[in-house]
């Protein structure tokens, strides 16, 4: 007969690959702290199963596993983030564990107590020890190679990420509060997904308060690498349907408000961004016919951007229609961009060239030999309009209204999170200025070079160029007639 030390040996073995098994047979359900409960909340054993049926298929178990998921509130999910760290930690040896949040004090005061509470009621408690940032293995000797860890992050510091590596053992890495964890984070993670023959499960949790960055993306651009869920808290059992339904009135159900905090949705914009997604979205692939706009200007806009990864970009834009008519990566031959911005001028007989002045002075001039007249635009220059504080922050403005009033733009992932992505800056004048390329950056965005090469089309009135056939072009086009005045 079986003492109690080897069945627990018998249970735990059981659960190697079975998280949802661990979690319904390792906590005392409906006793103490858990009474009232009768075992995981049903979103909460569709996310086990899931990492379930990922290790238990001997094709997939050495794949990682991207799990996302954007709720309301209420949900439950610290309670899943504690269960999965104590069936990872407690199912395999030398497993490590890395957990992190969106600021330090959600990690410390939310996410981490949660952590300790689950981790003190686990059937196999006793075998590991919770600190204020760590559990770690009581084996003697495994307390460094056997360990969960809250790690705060940093934009600037993310040298705590680039090592998450576990080769041929298990790692778990969680994001809570994911959509306000900074991108450069997020892209440092993605490192330790390189191991070989190793269990790797990465699960972002949180509210989808962003309507831009990594998390955002999860669910859009890098939809086909995550296994995404959004849970709205109306539909999970526990949680306080009649302060939902009280929100409900005092918000709207289709406010962004309500639609992070209870749907489990991302807002149409964020609090401080220029161009909503809802505008984006309906832009996207509207299908517009040429003839529609005969009457209006063809205009050309060009960012030469020639540091880092940025890209040089034009684009043609004429009424309602837009057209990427080209990107390249760093290119600082002004001879030949201007080459082949002379090359779209003609093929398209376009009306107008806008080019960055940031760094087309030379293509200008280069452009000027080929007897072309480019014009510079400078996004510092002063604005027409008084409510923008410069000619970048008027361009977008136009740009957004364009979209409004039924732009289309090309389907474009990275031009779709670029024109979403850039945020506004907060004035005491109440002028309109957006962010700095810079700025971006350090939220760990790409500079908006195709945004903005859209955008510079909007930076003056254009009127039609006359062309050969039109009434007054050139000699040959005027009326003639028969009758002699000096007969």
């Amino acid at each position: 007969m079986r003492d109690a030390k080897g069945e627990l040996h018998d249970f735990l073995a059981s659960c190697v690959h079975d998280p949802l098994r661990y979690v319904i047979g390792a906590y005392p359900w409906g006793i103490g702290d858990l009474a009232g409960s009768d075992g995981p909340r049903e979103w909460q054993a569709d996310i086990l199963g899931t990492i379930r049926g990922h290790l238990k298929n001997k094709d997939t178990r050495h794949e990682p596993l991207r799990i996302a998921v954007a709720s309301g509130h209420g949900i439950g999910k610290s309670a899943l983030i504690s269960q999965i760290i104590n069936w990872a930690m407690g199912t395999a040896t030398d497993c490590k564990v890395v957990v992190t949040a969106n600021t330090e004090a959600q990690l410390r005061t939310k996410t981490w107590p949660e952590v300790s509470k689950w981790q003190r009621l686990a059937i196999d408690a006793d075998h590991f020890t919770p600190t204020a940032t760590a559990v770690v293995s009581t084996m003697p000797g495994r307390d460094r190679s056997w360990r969960c860890d809250a790690i705060p992050w940093s934009e600037h510091n993310t040298e705590a990420f680039a090592g998450l590596h576990n080769q041929g053992k298990r790692l778990v890495l969680i994001f809570d509060e994911a959509s306000a964890i900074a991108d450069r984070v997020w892209e440092v993670a993605e490192g330790a997904m390189t191991d070989e023959g190793t269990e790797i499960i990465w699960i972002a949790f949180g509210n989808p308060t962003r309507a831009s960055g990594r998390f955002r993306e999860c669910f859009r651009r890098h939809r086909k690498r995550w296994n995404c869920r959004q849970i709205d808290s109306r539909s999970v059992e526990g949680t306080n349907k009649a302060q939902l339904e009280a929100w409900a009135e005092d918000y709207g159900e289709n406010s962004d408000w309500y639609k992070v905090r209870v749907k489990g949705e991302f807002p149409s914009m964020s609090v401080r961004s220029l161009i909503g997604d809802d505008d984006v979205a309906a832009a996207f692939g509207r299908h517009l016919r040429d003839e529609q706009f005969d009457f209006a200007p063809k205009i050309i806009g060009v960012d030469p951007a020639w540091s880092g990864d940025d890209e040089f970009v034009i684009y043609l834009r004429q009424g309602l229609m837009s057209k990427l008519l080209g990107k390249w990566s760093k290119n600082d031959n002004d001879v030949v961009m201007a080459g082949i911005i002379a090359k779209f001028e003609d093929q398209y007989k376009a009306d107008a060239v806008f080019i960055d002045g940031g760094y087309g002075t030379g293509i200008v001039s280069a452009g000027r030999t080929m007897n072309r007249t480019w014009q510079l635009v400078w996004f510092s220059a002063k604005p027409e309009d008084l409510g923008c504080l410069n000619k970048r922050s008027e361009m977008w403005v136009k740009m957004r209204d364009w979209l409004k009033e039924g732009g289309a733009i090309e389907p474009d992932d990275q031009l779709r999170e670029e024109l979403t992505g850039v945020e506004t800056v907060p004035r005491l004048d109440g002028k309109i200025q957006l962010e700095s390329k810079e700025a971006l950056k350090a939220r760990g965005l790409q500079s908006p070079n195709r945004a903005d090469a859209l955008a510079i089309t909007f930076a003056y009135p254009v009127a039609m160029k006359l062309q050969p056939g039109d009434y007054g072009f050139g000699k040959t086009d005027r009326c003639t007639t028969e009758y002699d005045p000096y007969e």
